[in-house]
């Protein structure tokens, strides 16, 4: 397989403070065992992750932008997803 050919791979990484993994970047490689090192390699030189996932870019769909109010704006009329519906004890209230 020519090196133009090489599928793009997208890198997130979880950092040794966070909970969650973050997109850093993308790449191209040949699989993803090279994907895998080639992030290592390149998005955690300083030894800050302690995660790597690599997902191949044909494979992160998204939704539509012009259909952005039909997707989110339906959770506006479920009040009980709102923190302000509840009352929160006295002894809770520093949150």
């Amino acid at each position: 397989m020519d090196q133009k050919e090489w599928p793009l791979w997208e890198v997130f990484i979880r950092a040794k403070q966070g909970l969650n993994h973050k997109h850093v970047g993308s790449l191209h490689a040949a699989d993803i065992n090279m994907a895998i090192e080639n992030a290592r390699d390149v998005y955690t030189r300083r030894m800050e992750g302690v995660s790597i996932w690599v997902v191949e870019s044909k494979q992160i769909h998204a939704n539509d932008p012009h259909e952005q109010s039909a997707l989110f704006e339906p959770a506006n009329d479920k009040v009980y997803r709102h923190p302000t519906f509840y009352v929160l004890p006295e002894e809770v209230n520093h949150m």
